[in-house]
């Protein structure tokens, strides 16, 4: 039963009458318009008033693009709907979520390596200060999953980590920092990412802790949350088979679903048992593991019907629409059940201050668009200097200077952008400057255009006649959109990789995931930077020569434990 005067509303009796009032005077086609996140639409490809006017939606996510141009798209959508819109965006590393000119601030991960909640806080307040700067008055973030599995192609960086009681601290800082610049916070990704060894992108994959461990770990995230009024939860595409057996015995295993259509997870064990009261949002939709579950005309039924509130962005708009408006119509999707999600949607931006009981918008939008991305950056220097951690040192390499190595060969492995939403794209010629300006002779392996004589026919002398040390980054992101994460050499005789690191010095530096010394457990001088942005690789330098120490404290096992990465 939802109630409006309990967390995460907090309502008064005058303030829940004007929701009800509010509900009650929308028509069938403006209540499932409600019920639509819908992807950002640009001002140059569509008309924003027109789209508006005829789809009405609850929300619109958008992906990063200029400030300026994000501010008055978010404006003219705002003011052309009868109710002020939640504007999301992916604050999960800073404000380059949503602003192209933004600051990447650091990972959760790098942010949980710094052993401090204010990292934390201060990503949460950078993000939302820039995000707000532009008119978005929502995050998809904190992340509040655990890094339980080395294998999960999709979370690392993206967590704070394995210990759930660093989690917590670092997430209740994280909202801090949101919720300071009047951010509404989503955290995800319910039931739990970062156990299975798949990609729910790919497929629907598989939260597969036993009910008890799920609510020793997960559970007490959430709770925790829950009881701090968290007003909301994205709701994944993966399942929970324990808890969806608990609360039914009996199921097949035919009937087992993902949290996004299966109303044994969210109506049952988010509302019921850790009494949620908030607003439920799906991951994104197009999804193969969201569409895995069933057809997509009785999928999107389903998942109100499993007591979610709003679907994030669409495949075909107009037949996803559609098929929402025809399950209302035949009763698949009751009345009750609508009036109910759009309840919470209104509820909640009345409570979240983004409208008054008018109907106007409250969120306040700067009138000038000021990103403090100096400040910014020298907080993320901060960040950058107490998180890189020295993993290991066998051979003591370190400290790297252009006495001991005049020569480096440096190798980038993963620094393109596949078309995705990679931060990153850059490292290659940001290490290659800070070694030339430090002294160092640099000779960059050019994986464009291959050397086949050094490939085939060069040994140990003939490398050791071209340089001293080789230094290895690996840029390979981890992101929402992309699931490599394990080093790839290049597939004619592994021609980029470290065959001789018995015989030179070789230092290995991720930007990114934390469990590269996996693939290469053999090489002697491991270092995690979990950024690959400025601030990181100005500190990594430092560090590598000797000029700063490392105070990073890892908050995972970057051994994957394996004994071998550790020899």
């Amino acid at each position: 039963m939802l109630d409006l005067t309990a967390k995460p509303y907090s309502l008064t009796a005058e303030q829940i009458k004007w929701v009800h009032e509010i509900v009650a005077q929308m028509s069938t086609e403006a209540k499932i318009g409600q019920l639509f996140f819908v992807i950002g639409q640009d001002e140059d490809q569509v008309n924003l008033n027109d789209f508006i006017a005829k789809y009405q939606p609850g929300g619109m996510m958008y992906r990063p693009d200029k400030a300026e141009k994000i501010r008055r798209e978010q404006l003219t959508a705002n003011q052309a709907s009868k109710l002020p819109l939640f504007f999301a965006a992916n604050l999960e590393s800073g404000g380059n979520g949503i602003v192209n000119e933004g600051t990447w601030f650091g990972t959760p991960l790098q942010m949980a390596a710094t052993d401090d909640p204010k990292a934390a806080h201060d990503l949460g307040a950078v993000s939302g200060s820039e995000a707000r700067q532009v008119g978005t008055n929502m995050s998809f973030a904190p992340i509040v999953d655990i890094d339980k599995n080395f294998r999960n192609p999709i979370m690392n960086t993206r967590t704070f980590g394995s210990d759930k009681n660093r989690v917590i601290k670092m997430v209740d800082a994280q909202l801090e920092g949101l919720t300071e610049n009047q951010i509404i916070p989503v955290v995800k990704h319910f039931p739990g990412d970062g156990v299975d060894d798949r990609d729910q992108h790919l497929l629907s994959s598989v939260n597969s802790l036993s009910a008890d461990d799920w609510m020793e770990s997960y559970g007490q995230i959430y709770h925790h949350l829950i009881d701090n009024g968290v007003p909301a939860v994205m709701i994944a595409h993966i399942m929970q088979p324990a808890w969806e057996r608990r609360l039914e015995p009996g199921i097949t295993d035919k009937d087992l679903r993902p949290a996004t259509s299966s109303k044994l997870l969210v109506n049952g064990l988010l509302r019921s048992v850790l009494k949620f009261n908030g607003l439920a949002i799906t991951d994104a939709t197009p999804m193969i593991g969201y569409n895995a579950a069933m057809a997509r005309k009785d999928l999107l039924p389903a998942t109100i019907n499993a007591g979610i509130d709003m679907i994030l962005f669409n495949k075909n708009i107009d037949e996803d629409y559609q098929f929402i408006t025809d399950a209302v119509n035949n009763g698949v999707i009751s009345q009750e059940r609508l009036t109910e999600a759009v309840t919470r949607i209104v509820a909640t931006k009345l409570a979240q201050g983004i409208m008054n009981e008018d109907c106007q918008a409250t969120f306040e939008v700067p009138e000038t668009i000021n990103l403090n991305l100096e400040q910014h950056q020298e907080l993320a220097q901060e960040v950058a200097k107490k998180s890189v951690t020295l993993v290991k040192d066998r051979d003591h390499l370190l400290p790297m200077t252009p006495q001991r190595y005049p020569r480096v060969r440096l190798v980038v492995l993963g620094d393109e952008d596949d078309g995705g939403f990679k931060e990153g794209g850059h490292v290659t010629q940001l290490f290659k400057e800070r070694l030339q300006k430090a002294g160092f002779e640099v000779s960059v392996f050019d994986h464009k255009h291959l050397d086949f004589h050094e490939m085939f026919e060069e040994g140990v002398a003939d490398a050791k006649k071209k340089f001293d040390l080789a230094l290895y980054v690996a840029n390979v992101e981890t992101a929402s959109n992309q699931t490599t994460t394990r080093l790839d050499w290049v597939h004619l005789m592994a021609a980029d990789s470290p065959w001789f690191m018995k015989s030179i010095p070789t230092i290995f530096v991720s930007t990114a995931n934390p469990y590269h010394l996996y693939d290469l457990p053999m090489v002697s001088t491991f270092i995690n930077a979990y950024t690959g942005n400025i601030p990181s690789v100005d500190a990594v330098m430092r560090k590598l020569q000797g000029q700063e120490e490392f105070t990073g404290k890892s908050p995972v096992d970057p051994f994957c434990g394996d004994f071998t990465t550790r020899l």
